[in-house]
């Protein structure tokens, strides 16, 4: 049986994305209580429309509830809970005993999947919260492939992983950088990502010198982990007993989600088709690299990533740009309405990517852009974020295909992540 694939969901459209591309689970977040405060979340009147879709889909839905609150926000949660009680969540995603103790109270029936917040290191901390009543448990992503197999082994209840995304320098994601150095928690959703920032050395009887500790001419990011990659380890973790593949990326945008999301579900069906001749298709590494990435390790998979886990380059990598996604296509004329996201114009080479690794050459032609106030369309060269055009499109397009622009340069090699 495969593991199901769990896939981030912040807003409706990145909902209906990780939909089209394969999860089998989404997870999202209310305006309150979960780890993406600043990313975009459900408002409460949202989440049946939301939960209606998933379950017609046969997609479930689980519900972030893994800050740390508090002792005054305890009021505030309660009435979110209250809120959210009647709503057919398939499971909460929670970290914190005292969350967990106020969900038994309000929702004694709903199924708890423990946070990776929780700092699950060990199979006896596991068999612990298997004693609490939780239904599944989000491992630390510092844990060995030889200790997930030996947790998973001693459950009888389901062990995630994640597989794929942006890694905190923190313990699973308990930091305290940004509370220290900006007074927003991270562990209440508020990080304001302070490890991703440009950091100088100061020596003590020098103020006011500041001294760079240069890696390349952009200076030194010590706090900067390289992202998650696990896609050619995945026959490792099935075997040992992973019962869901996780991936982050709330913050992150559509083309990521898709990107990525496409890529692990076609290499778990391929998996489920052909174990014994599985192995990581180069084409689903290339698309790896094409969404944005910091470059990819196994992290502590193996062991200490040490060095391999460290990236010194100041931003992301990637190898195209989003330029717009398809809302509609009429098969009568083959002509299809896509959403502008970023620039392009007449002539352009573009990628229309789907599901199943499905990948299209387009070249942009005939643009009609549609006025927003009267619905007519006019030509032109060029079009612009946030505006709609029709433009003929392939005869399998389909609602929420991407286009893309690769970039001119060939894009740095991800793919530079630790080894058994």
């Amino acid at each position: 049986m495969l593991p199901e694939l769990l896939a981030p969901a912040g807003t409706m459209e990145k909902l209906k994305i990780a939909i089209h591309y394969g999860a089998d689970a989404v997870y999202l977040g209310g305006e309150q209580f979960g780890l993406r405060a600043m990313a975009g979340n459900f408002v409460s009147d949202e989440f049946p429309a939301a939960l209606e879709l998933c379950h017609r889909s046969g997609v479930k839905a689980y519900l972030t509830v893994n800050s740390y609150p508090d002792d005054h926000q305890l009021d505030q949660l309660e009435r979110y809970l209250q809120r959210m009680a009647s709503l057919p969540f398939d499971a909460y995603i929670v970290a914190d005993p005292g969350v967990m103790r106020m969900v038994r109270r309000i929702s004694p029936q709903r199924d708890i999947h423990l946070s990776t917040q929780a700092n699950t290191i060990n199979r006896e901390s596991a068999l612990f919260w298997q004693d609490q009543g939780v239904s599944r448990i989000n491992l630390a992503r510092e844990m060995t492939l030889d200790g997930i197999r030996s947790t998973a082994k001693a459950l009888s209840i389901p062990c995630e992983v994640f597989v794929h995304g942006a890694l905190c320098i923190a313990y699973s994601g308990r930091c305290l950088l940004s509370s220290a150095l900006t007074g927003r928690s991270a562990n209440q959703g508020a990080c304001t990502q302070p490890c991703r920032w440009r950091y100088s050395l100061q020596e003590e009887s020098r103020p006011g010198v500041y001294l760079p500790i240069e890696e390349d001419h952009n200076g030194t990011f010590i706090f900067n982990s390289k992202d998650l990659c696990l896609l050619e380890q995945l026959p490792e973790l099935i075997m040992a007993g992973v019962g869901a593949l996780k991936i982050e990326g709330r913050m992150k945008g559509v083309h990521y989600l898709a990107g990525v999301l496409r890529v692990y579900r076609t290499a778990l069906d391929a998996y489920a088709r052909d174990p014994a001749q599985y192995c990581a298709d180069p084409i689903w590494l290339e698309e790896l690299s094409s969404v944005s990435n910091r470059g990819y390790t196994t992290g502590f998979l193996f062991g200490d990533p040490r060095d391999v886990g460290q990236a010194y380059q100041a931003g992301y990598q990637r190898s195209h740009q989003l330029v717009g996604v398809v809302e509609s296509v009429d098969p009568n004329n083959g002509t299809g309405l896509v959403t502008v996201r970023n620039r392009f114009r007449a002539g352009d080479q573009l990628e229309l990517i789907g599901p199943a690794m499905k990948q299209l050459v387009v070249t942009a032609t005939t643009l009609q852009v549609q006025h927003p106030d009267d619905g007519t369309f006019v030509s032109t060269e060029v079009v612009h974020p946030n505006q709609r055009v029709s433009m003929p499109l392939p005869a399998d397009a389909a609602p929420h295909d991407l286009l893309r622009l690769p970039h001119q340069q060939p894009a740095l090699s991800a793919l530079t992540g630790g080894t058994p």
